[in-house]
């Protein structure tokens, strides 16, 4: 079974693509969601965001997103030493989680391969792109954010540049049926 990294940059659609890989029968690995699960689950992971974020990282036991995310996304430090916690844990339950699974490939959707130099645990790489602009419009109408705090969680992500020149399938995603159509020479290209 190969094992398929599906990242871009945010605001690009890789949920949107990750969808359509799974309306094939794909397993898809949401990282960003299991990431947030174990956050809240985890008495390992929380004793350390508290000990890094202090008391207000949760509220009535649920994770407290947003003063997380104020934090990190301004300080890269606090953003590394974030990752540095939770990271291992959703490997471990990736792992796991593949185990589970009978496909001929599986998907993990994940915003920071690149980032976290991770690209070598995969054995092909997807990145999904679009433009700046429309990247922006998307995250600031899905997060009801200001473009200055797109901007900024951007600011954290490499150039989509480089994910694309080390990548082996690349979506460009700005139109949907369009965006179906690559989806489909991927699955066919990854099951031959």
């Amino acid at each position: 079974m190969e094992v398929i990294g599906l990242t871009g940059g945010i605001g690009s659609g890789k949920t949107t693509i990750a969808k359509m890989f799974e309306s094939l029968n794909i397993p898809v690995y949401y990282a960003d969601i299991e990431a947030k699960k174990l956050m809240n689950t985890s008495n390992n992971i929380k004793i350390k965001l508290i000990d890094l974020f202090g008391d207000e990282t949760f509220i009535d036991e649920s994770l407290n997103r947003s003063y997380i995310a104020n934090i990190v996304f301004k300080d890269k430090e606090k953003l590394q030493k974030l990752n540095a916690i939770v990271h291992p844990e959703v490997e471990r339950h990736f792992h796991n989680w593949i185990k589970n699974q009978n496909s001929k490939y599986v998907i993990q959707e994940n915003a920071i391969i690149f980032e976290n130099e991770n690209q070598s645990k995969f054995d092909k790489m997807i990145t999904v792109t679009a433009s700046k602009d429309l990247r922006v419009n998307r995250v600031m109408q899905r997060d009801a954010v200001s473009e200055s705090m797109v901007l900024d969680r951007m600011k954290n992500q490499l150039k989509d540049s480089y994910k694309i020149n080390n990548s082996d399938f690349v979506i460009y995603n700005t139109d949907l049926k369009q965006s179906k159509d690559q989806v489909l020479k991927i699955h066919q290209d990854l099951i031959d």
